[in-house]
């Protein structure tokens, strides 16, 4: 047992410390349990077996299907736009649209997502930027209280009470909870953010470099396109524009073709998106080309082809799958002294060459024919995946400027985002209601297979970049901490020295150890670790009182979850840090008075709810 609590308290120490990664620190501490005989390797890998992690994958995954598709944006945009520019208003409706999200996705991709919205709202209704982002940070925490998935605690004192043979809690079990926390939460920052935080020096929260759009702008792009649709009639229809040699006889430049299916069934709408010259043309297909507008005219009188009326407010391009980037050629280029047509970036790279910018000439006209000069700056166009091997084909000859691949990841699928709500809408009713026959782990797995699948997140490699490796590593590294707790006996040492120590003054003053041991633990480790160490210590601790560990173990998450008092106790607290200009001391301010708060009406509202 001494060797147990001391591993325990030398992890507590490098967690806190926080030069270790703290995944890292978790799987020492396990191979120490190992190497000093507390566990065997099969009890010390056992974490990485249990639903728990396989769940939390899934999350991740689901969740990015959510950001990735901007429903998550676009709902949060929604709800926050109805403030306008109260103030206090603007205030109310960004907590509950972050807490909202929060509730089916990590908090920390939640917080990620609202804090460009945070700061356009900001900036429109002339509100201190600092005054809105620590509340941002907390009401991701506060939303995971509202449902069983908001945040890993929830999970695992799900899991603990299980085991010991109470009824799994429902999917909406922890909703009156965090209806309670969000509304403390709202009436407590509300003033203490105008006394602390609206002062401060926010950083400028603008992008570095070109997005796509300030591409799109600079070098004029759509000013000279024009979009043409193939009618069901058309002669183009079965020919590939290399076929229809569309350049030459109508110096015109075919720069996309888009194809869009099950346009009448909206969550099964599908866009695919063309930049190659070898795509057989189809009816319905739409055409965007490059070129003088008679000559549009010419083309389309022609081939039987109809000219498209485009809003002006709304960008002729997407770039789901077909994306830009500006390529810069060096002097031992070998396209050097090449025209564009002798270099066929098309047929060799499978990209466009869309303009040049030439010092600060930029030559847009007439591309073909011109001549390739060193430090050249090519704006080039076509798929993501050529884009990708394109930059890592780069050094000598040239320099991809930006990151592609980072530039497509931000690239929601926004024709996705009825898809991607259906299928987390399923899996909400699945683990909502016992009497659909699925396991919960079951119904995210095949969630995050359905993201997938349906094109929702960007294949598996962008799953498994969704996926927060560290997270599930120092999970299941410290899951079996608390076996080793439990075989050694420290875990019925702890419980009753708590119980001894507060246990003869009744339920509530047990209630009120447990809470406050949770939340001094979540000051020095994440809130993760801190569920998993005190579920057992609770359970246990219930059970030697003689008294239900309901409320003893939802005492331990939302202790483990509120945890406003220090920037670096979770993720969305340090995401805010510099942004909003902060300093320690403003989490004390603001925070720690949150806490207090949530904690003395969880010590009235867990055993009116639960019951001892």
């Amino acid at each position: 047992m001494c060797t147990t609590l001391t591993i325990l308290a030398v992890a507590a120490v490098l967690f806190a410390y926080g030069r270790l990664r703290p995944d890292l620190v978790a799987i020492c501490a396990t191979l120490s349990l190992v190497l000093f005989n507390v566990l065997t390797p099969e009890e010390a890998l056992s974490g990485f077996a249990h639903p728990l992690v396989a769940m939390m994958a899934g999350l991740f995954v689901v969740g990015g299907g959510i950001f990735g598709t901007g429903l998550a944006k676009r709902l949060g945009a929604a709800i926050v736009g109805l403030a306008g520019s109260n103030d206090t208003r603007l205030f109310v409706l960004l907590m509950l649209a972050t807490a909202f999200v929060g509730a089916f996705v990590s908090n920390t991709g939640t917080v990620a997502l609202m804090i460009p919205i945070v700061v356009s709202l900001a900036r429109r209704a002339r509100i201190p930027v600092s005054r809105l982002l620590m509340p941002l940070a907390f009401a991701g925490s506060l939303g995971g209280m509202l449902t069983l998935i908001g945040t890993p605690p929830n999970l695992i004192v799900r899991d603990a009470l299980v085991e010991a043979g109470y009824e799994p809690l429902g999917f909406f079990s922890f909703t009156p909870i965090g209806i309670l926390c969000l509304a403390a939460g709202i009436v407590v920052l509300l003033p203490l953010s105008k006394k602390y935080l609206a002062h401060r020096s926010a950083r400028d929260a603008r992008s570095v470099g070109k997005t796509l759009r300030q591409l799109t702008k600079e070098y004029s792009i759509e000013r000279r396109m024009a979009c043409v649709s193939v009618s069901p009639d058309s002669p183009v229809i079965g020919y590939t524009p290399r076929e229809l040699d569309v350049h030459r006889r109508y110096g015109l430049t075919i720069i996309e073709v888009r194809r869009q299916g099950m346009q009448g069934l909206r969550v099964l709408n599908r866009v695919e998106q063309y930049a190659l010259a070898d795509v057989p043309l189809q009816g319905g297909d739409e055409l965007y080309v490059s070129g003088p507008a008679e000559r549009v005219t010419t083309f389309c009188a022609e081939q039987g082809l109809k000219q498209s009326a485009q809003d002006a407010a709304e960008p002729m391009l997407h770039f789901y799958d077909v994306g830009l980037a500006e390529v810069l050629l060096l002097p031992a280029a070998s396209v050097v002294g090449q025209t564009v047509e002798e270099a066929d970036f098309r047929q060799t790279y499978g990209l466009n060459i869309l303009g040049i910018r030439r010092q600060d000439t930029y030559l847009l006209d007439h591309i073909k024919h011109r001549r390739l000069q060193a430090s050249d700056i090519l704006l080039v166009q076509g798929p993501w995946k050529h884009m990708e091997r394109l930059g890592r084909l780069d050094g000598k000859e040239w320099v991809v400027i930006g990151r592609p691949s980072e530039q497509a990841s931000r690239v929601t699928l926004d024709y996705k985002a009825p898809l991607a709500g259906v299928i987390m809408l399923l899996m909400v009713v699945c683990m909502a209601w016992d009497v659909i026959p699925i396991a919960p782990v079951t119904a995210v797995v095949v969630a995050a297979v359905a993201m997938i699948a349906t094109g929702c997140v960007r294949g598996v490699e962008a799953a498994y970049k969704a996926i927060d490796w560290g997270s599930l590593i120092l999970f299941g590294a410290m899951l079996p901490m608390s076996t080793a707790l439990e075989k050694t006996g420290a875990t019925h040492y702890l419980s009753t020295a708590l119980v001894d120590a507060v246990g003869g003054m009744g339920p509530y003053a047990l209630l009120a150890a447990v809470y406050v041991a949770t939340s001094l633990l979540t000051f020095f480790i994440s809130n993760t670790v801190t569920a998993v160490l005190m579920a057992p210590i609770a359970l246990s601790a219930a059970s030697t009182a003689g008294v239900s560990a309901v409320p003893m173990l939802m005492a331990v998450t939302v202790a483990a979850s509120m945890c406003f008092a220090s920037p670096f106790s979770t993720p969305p607290n340090a995401l805010v840090l510099s942004m909003g200009g902060y300093r320690p001391i403003d989490y004390l301010r603001t925070g720690l008075p949150l806490q207090v708060v949530i904690g003395l009406l969880m010590m009235v509202a867990l055993p009116l709810l639960y019951g001892f």
